[in-house]
């Protein structure tokens, strides 16, 4: 059964207590080819994160990681799509995600930023990893949690975190770790792979058990 956006925003609010931690702010800026999008923002910092969802497309399901990570001293921009969520500019284009997500590492340049991270969950992963390659040096730290394949992994830069729970397996059954360590193989260093335990997907790891755990490894990684 397809969860939809509903189920997603309330499920994922439950692993964290989003009421105690930094409020959120409406940002809108420009993808690389122009088109408007929206984002929530969070927290103050030098260093900054963009989370980049999943394929459903919308940031409000980043909203208590989000918290927790500007709690931490991040400023985080958690992004809709295009087409999606408060992204009515344009209508849905998933292979134009990736130009979102360089919008938003610029936003972030252009309000001070001097050192930006972006984590992408599923799809996102893609999104996040296809905008590092685009445009190489931009994107200071790399996570990919969980990530939708991507074409070139040897073009990355940057450090990079890779993460998938052990047991994750997509549509035709796989399990994803096997094509997510040899992609981990592909790319250059400095680079770490994160194997979790259980089969949750992308996001959903932060309802399970490994919660902690996860957030741990970001913390540690993006404050690096």
């Amino acid at each position: 059964m397809r969860l939809t956006r509903r189920a997603v925003v309330a499920g994922l609010a439950l692993s964290g207590c989003a009421a105690t931690l930094p409020a959120r702010g409406h940002a809108t800026f420009r993808a690389a080819d122009g088109v408007p999008v929206s984002g929530y923002s969070y927290g103050e910092g030098r260093r900054a994160v963009v989370l980049v969802p999943g394929g459903h497309g919308v940031g409000e399901t980043w909203d208590a990681q989000a918290r927790r990570l500007a709690d931490s001293g991040l400023r985080v921009l958690a992004i809709d799509y295009r087409g999606r969520g408060r992204s009515q500019g344009a209508p849905p284009d998933d292979a134009k995600a990736h130009l979102d997500v360089l919008g938003a590492v610029r936003q972030m340049q252009a309000g001070g930023a001097e050192e930006i991270s972006v984590v992408g969950a599923s799809w996102g992963g893609w999104a996040a990893a296809t905008a590092a390659i685009t445009a190489p040096g931009l994107i200071d730290r790399l996570v990919l949690l969980a990530r939708s394949p991507f074409d070139h992994p040897e073009r990355l830069s940057g450090h990079k975190l890779f993460i998938v729970a052990h047991d994750d397996r997509d549509g035709s059954g796989r399990p994803r770790l096997e094509a997510i360590r040899d992609q981990f193989e592909r790319a250059p260093e400095p680079k770490e792979l994160v194997v979790l335990d259980g089969a949750a997907h992308a996001q959903f790891l932060f309802l399970t058990p490994q919660g902690e755990r996860l957030y741990d490894q970001l913390e540690r990684f993006l404050l690096a």
